[in-house]
């Protein structure tokens, strides 16, 4: 199969390929305490982590399956505001929607509309059947972006030792709800 195209234009958003010039904003993002809150990796402790999550994690996935998590610039500003994308978790054999934001650019329907485009990659492009989501459940405002995308709570589970609830989207699902435009 050829690799994807991973670069996505939305109304708002150039969805992309992660560079190594993305990892200083990527960093700072990730310091922001009310971000690193729902992330459940308690954040990033230094900048020389962010670069080996980017160069090893990232570009790893890029390479080994085609797609991974992707930067999101704002295309009015031409500025890194955080990463949408899917990743396959191997330990749970399915592929996961993630998405995180600097807290500036919370509320603006951003996650939304770039997960709304990383389900149109998974499920027209890659032609996968079934994309899970995780979420704190304290995390509010990531789980009315889920139900707004048509996914469907599953069920509790523990994941790097903190609960999450597991949010599930079919093919069905997503051509029955949405489709991107």
């Amino acid at each position: 199969m050829p690799k994807p195209n991973l670069y996505i234009e939305t109304e708002r958003l150039l969805i992309r390929p992660f560079t190594p010039a993305d990892i200083d904003a990527a960093y700072a993002m990730n310091l922001d305490t009310e971000v690193s809150r729902y992330t459940g990796d308690g954040g990033v402790v230094s900048r020389e982590e962010m670069e080996r999550r980017i160069h090893e994690d990232v570009f790893g996935d890029y390479e080994k399956h085609g797609f991974g998590r992707l930067a999101v610039e704002l295309k009015s500003e031409q500025k890194f505001i955080g990463f949408t994308g899917l990743k396959y978790l191997a330990d749970l054999k399915e592929v996961d929607l993630g998405y995180r934001f600097m807290s500036p650019y919370w509320g603006k329907g951003y996650a939304t509309e770039s997960a709304k485009a990383s389900l149109h990659l998974g499920f027209e492009t890659l032609d996968l059947d079934r994309i899970i989501a995780m979420v704190l459940p304290e995390n509010k405002a990531s789980i009315r972006v889920l139900e707004k995308l048509n996914f469907v709570y599953e069920k509790d589970i523990v994941e790097e030792g903190m609960l999450a609830r597991l949010y599930a989207l079919s093919r069905s699902g997503y051509l029955s709800g949405f489709r991107r435009k």
